[in-house]
């Protein structure tokens, strides 16, 4: 008896459950005028995402999706584009004594590089990538636009202190009147272990320099087995609770299909100790790393690499990474001018242009080298920029046409094509 009388309230609650989400199904319409009332009512998982997922129902809406617009720089020499010069991976911009500051990794060899599978090949003056032989450059502009190299800011040190083959990817924190330059120190031609090398940092009184380096590992790699345990990647600071925010990304899950990802180090001091966060990875896309702070929480750009490349993504409490928009054309390598990335505010207020790069300047083999370019965009509270906020850019078709396939794919669809007709 009391096996029938459970039976017969399972199917109870079981038919009322079913009542009730039929009873959830609009009887009209979705409506052709769009508030964000709509989003109460019953739909589609797609719908849904569009009022629950973004930051607003509609991109033109969306203060965190914007397009994006590039310019070239002036006042830089590449030697005639000949791939003996490369600029690369430049930093956040800062604003100090009245003009426009930006460091990056600049290589000037010989010669072109031999490529990371020839990096045994690579010696003192031969580089194996890139990045490899170079050192940390800055240049400053009133404009923006056009800029005047200042010279190196950080130089490679002498064998074997970290850094001495090569110095790359740098970015700058501002604290307590004092700056602050992280940068990765390679120990070996890059290629020859993969990109295998730690975070040091050097500290100076002015953005001018002179800069002392502290030729110590600020923040080590992770211990065995862990996804951080060969590469500390492209440190970007920024100052959120009164404490250095470092965000960082590695390479991880070899041999096979390489996942990029990023994750947070905090620290009190801007020379650690640095303690990882125990949620890392704390994006799971992305080749570089640039972030902003937005409103209370920041702002991620995610380029390249991983299921949410080309995204926007947002952390209300700095760590927890949602998805706010989707876009294109996403800058490589970005570096914003951020005005409060150094001012512990709890309303930041986005950004509207920086630099960035094209790593594809040149041809492989050939002059293969990278350069420096201006981005705009509009990813600001205090901006209304409605041509930044379109979606989908038209494209000449020979830009599709040289994303063309190549001979092993051309192969393949001949032999499928001669298949089907025996």
């Amino acid at each position: 008896m009391k096996s029938y009388l459970l039976i017969l309230l399972s199917l109870t609650l079981f038919t009322s459950c079913i009542r009730q989400k039929e009873a959830k199904i609009p009887d009209t319409p979705f409506p052709y005028t769009v508030t964000q009332e709509t989003g109460d009512r019953e739909m589609s998982v797609a719908m849904k995402r569009s009022f629950k997922n973004y930051s607003a129902i509609h991109p033109r809406n969306n203060e965190l999706y914007s397009q994006f617009k590039y310019t070239p720089l002036k006042g830089l020499d590449y030697h005639n584009h000949d791939g003996t010069i490369t600029r690369r991976d430049p930093s956040k911009i800062i604003f100090e004594n009245g003009q426009y500051y930006v460091w990056y990794t600049k290589r000037d060899t010989p010669v072109i590089p031999v490529g990371a599978k020839n990096a045994e090949k690579a010696n003192d003056t031969i580089p194996s990538t890139d990045w490899d032989l170079s050192e940390i450059w800055y240049a400053t502009s009133k404009d923006g636009f056009t800029w005047k190299e200042q010279g190196v800011a950080v130089p490679r040190p002498p064998k074997p202190i970290v850094g001495w083959r090569s110095v790359t990817t740098t970015d700058i924190l501002k604290f307590k009147g004092k700056y602050y330059l992280y940068y990765q120190g390679f120990m070996e031609a890059s290629g020859l272990k993969g990109d295998y090398c730690p975070v040091a940092v050097s500290y100076a009184d002015s953005p001018d320099g002179p800069w002392t380096p502290t030729n110590e590992i600020v923040i080590p790699n992770g211990p065995e087995g862990a996804w951080d345990q060969y590469a500390i990647h492209d440190p970007y600071p920024l100052v959120h609770n009164g404490k250095i925010y470092l965000y960082y990304k590695s390479a991880f899950n070899r041999p096979g299909n390489v996942w990029v990802a990023g994750g947070l180090a905090i620290a009190d001091h801007p020379l650690g100790p640095f303690k990882k966060h125990p949620l890392n990875p704390v994006l799971n896309s992305g080749h570089e790393v640039t972030l902003f702070p937005f409103k209370e929480g920041v702002a991620a750009i995610v380029a390249k690499d991983g299921n949410e490349h080309f995204t926007i993504q947002y952390a209300k409490d700095w760590v927890n990474f949602e998805i706010a928009s989707i876009t294109e054309m996403v800058p490589i390598a970005t570096g914003p001018f951020v005005p409060d990335a150094f001012t512990n505010t709890s309303d930041g207020r986005g950004i509207t242009w920086g630099l960035c790069h094209f790593v594809n300047a040149g041809q492989y083999g050939v002059n293969q080298h990278s350069i420096l370019a201006r981005f705009d965009c509009d990813l600001s509270l205090d901006v209304d920029d409605p041509t930044m906020k379109a979606t989908g850019i038209w494209q000449a078709p020979n830009i599709y046409f040289q994303q063309g396939l190549n001979n092993l794919q051309r192969e393949r669809i001949e032999n499928q094509n001669k298949l089907l007709q025996k």
